[in-house]
C-alpha cells in the first residue's frame, strides 16, 4: 500500500497543530480558553481544526493534550506498517475526550486530505462517515495482496518518485 502522501499530510498536520500551539503561546494568556484567543488573535485564525476544541480549552491545557496527543506521531509514521488507529485514537482519547462533536468536527477536517484518518474508531455513538476507506480490502478477499505490476512507464520514473518517503540510493556502479 503506498501510503507516502498521507504520511506527508499527516506530518504536514502535526507541523500545523505545533504552529498553533506557539502562537497560542505568544499569546501569554494560559488561562484564556481557546476559543476566546481564536477570536482575538488573528494570527490564529487559519487554524480550522481550533474550532472544533471544546469552548472551554484553555491554552495550558491544550499544550498539554497536544503533547499526550502527537508524541507519537513521529516515530508511528516513520513506522515501515502504519498504525492508523494509534495515530487516529490518541488524539480522540485526549485531546476530544467528552466532546464528540468536536471530533467529528475534527474528522471532516483531517479526513479532506487523509481519507481513512479515524475510520476504524468509535465516534461516542455518533454515526461514523458512512464512506469505506479506499485503502481497507474486502473482508471476503484472500489473505495475500495481489502481485503489484509496474507499468513501464512508472518503472522508467525517476526514483525519487518511487521511494518513501526519501528517494532510493541510486547506484554507484
Amino acid at each position: 500500500m503506498d501510503d507516502r502522501f498521507d504520511r506527508r499530510e499527516l506530518l504536514l498536520h502535526l507541523g500545523d497543530i505545533l504552529a498553533a500551539l506557539n502562537c497560542l503561546n505568544d499569546a501569554n494568556e494560559p488561562g484564556a480558553s481557546v476559543a476566546h484567543l481564536v477570536k482575538k488573535h488573528a494570527s490564529l485564525e487559519h487554524f480550522a481544526f481550533l474550532h472544533a476544541l471544546s469552548p472551554t480549552m484553555t491554552t495550558s491545557e491544550f499544550g498539554t493534550r497536544v503533547a499526550r496527543s502527537f508524541f507519537s506521531w513521529p516515530s508511528e509514521l516513520l513506522e515501515a506498517d502504519l498504525n492508523r488507529d494509534t495515530l487516529a485514537s490518541t488524539v480522540q482519547q485526549n485531546l476530544f475526550e467528552a466532546n464528540p462533536d468536536g471530533w467529528n468536527a475534527y474528522l471532516g477536517y483531517v479526513r479532506k486530505k487523509v481519507k481513512w484518518f479515524g475510520t476504524a474508531l468509535s465516534n461516542h455513538g455518533k454515526d461514523a462517515l458512512a464512506e469505506p476507506s479506499h485503502d481497507v480490502p474486502n473482508e471476503t478477499s484472500p489473505i495475500e495482496p495481489p502481485v503489484k505490476v509496474e507499468p513501464t512507464a512508472q518503472a522508467d520514473a525517476r526514483d525519487e518518485k518511487r521511494g518513501w518517503p526519501w528517494p532510493e540510493p541510486r547506484s554507484k556502479s
